[in-house]
C-alpha cells in the first residue's frame, strides 16, 4: 500500500476550449487526497508528456469534449512511450461515445470514464489501479434465474423441447424457494419457485408474472467485491454475502445499479 499521495496530471489535449469538467475532476481528485496537476487549455501531446515526466506524476488523466479523443488520446500515450514513461498510465473522459472505448484502450488508454461517471468511482479506480487492487471482470454468467408459478408445470418446455437435463431440486430456505437446475452449455437455468408469500420471488411474480428474474455472475472474492462496489456508490440489495443454492455465497445488486437488470454475485468453493 502506497504512503505518498497520488499525483495525478490533469490535461485537455488539442484545440478543446472548455475547462470546466476537468476542474470538477481534478478538485474531486483532490478531495480524495491526491496530489493534482492541471495543465491548462490547448495542450500538446509532446508538451503533456513532458509535464507528466517533470511533475513525477502517478497518473495522466486526459479530458476531452471536441470529438478528436480518437486521434489526442493515443498521442499522449505515444508521447510517453517515445520518452520513456510508458509506465505512467493514462485515463481518459469527456464526451466520448462508447463505440470508441474499445479503440481507445487497444491504444492503451487504461480507462475510460464516459460523461456521467461518478467522480467517487474515477477516484477509487486510480487508487485500486497503482495499488494493483483493480476489480477483475466477473468470470462467467453462473446461470439466469428464472421466476416461475410452478416447477413442475414448467419442466416439461425445457426438459422435452429444450431438451435439457435436470440436475437437481434444491430449497433455500432463507429465500423461501423451491430451485431446479438445468445445465445450458457453461452455465444453469434455474427456476425459481416461491414457498411463501413472503417469498421475493413471489412478490416478483404478483408485479411482474413469470419470466426472468435475474442474472447471476460468478465472482471471486465476494466480500471484497461488495466492500469495493459500497465505496464506488453502487446500490446494494446486501452489503454482505449471504447463504445460496449450491453452498454458494451471494449478494444482489439492486436493479436501479443496471438500468432496471437485477444482478446476483454469488462465489462458489467449486465449480458448478
Amino acid at each position: 500500500m502506497r504512503m505518498k499521495p497520488i499525483r495525478v496530471l490533469i490535461a485537455k489535449p488539442g484545440l478543446d476550449g472548455h475547462d470546466r469538467g476537468a476542474l470538477i475532476i481534478a478538485q474531486a481528485l483532490r478531495d480524495h487526497g491526491m496530489e493534482v496537476i492541471y495543465t491548462g487549455l490547448r495542450q500538446s501531446a509532446v508538451q503533456i508528456a513532458r509535464a507528466a515526466i517533470q511533475e513525477d506524476v502517478d497518473v495522466v488523466g486526459l479530458s476531452s469534449l471536441s470529438g478528436a479523443h480518437k486521434s489526442l488520446f493515443p498521442k499522449v500515450v505515444q508521447a510517453l512511450e517515445e520518452q520513456g514513461a510508458s509506465d505512467i498510465p493514462v485515463v481518459g473522459g469527456g464526451v466520448i461515445p462508447a463505440e470508441d472505448i474499445p479503440f481507445l484502450e487497444e491504444k492503451g488508454v487504461n480507462k475510460i470514464f464516459t460523461s456521467g461517471s461518478p467522480t467517487d468511482a474515477i477516484a477509487l479506480y486510480i487508487k485500486q489501479l497503482l495499488n494493483k487492487e483493480t476489480i477483475e471482470a466477473p468470470k462467467r454468467i453462473a446461470h439466469i434465474g428464472i421466476a416461475v408459478e410452478s416447477i413442475d408445470a414448467a419442466l416439461p418446455f425445457y426438459q422435452h423441447n429444450l431438451h435439457l437435463e435436470l440436475e437437481a431440486v434444491e430449497v433455500v430456505e432463507s429465500e423461501q424457494v423451491r430451485v431446479a437446475f438445468l445445465k445450458i452449455g457453461e452455465t444453469m437455468f434455474e427456476l425459481l419457485e416461491p414457498l411463501s408469500d413472503d417469498s421475493p420471488i413471489q412478490s416478483f411474480l404478483t408485479k411482474k408474472g413469470e419470466g426472468v428474474h435475474h442474472i447471476a455472475l460468478e465472482v471471486d472474492d465476494l466480500t471484497k467485491r461488495l466492500e469495493q462496489y459500497k465505496e464506488q456508490g453502487v446500490r446494494l440489495i446486501h452489503e454482505q454475502p449471504k447463504q445460496g443454492a449450491h453452498d454458494s455465497q451471494i449478494a444482489f445488486l439492486h436493479p436501479k445499479a443496471a438500468n432496471g437488470v437485477l444482478f446476483e454475485l454469488c462465489q462458489h468453493g467449486e465449480e458448478e
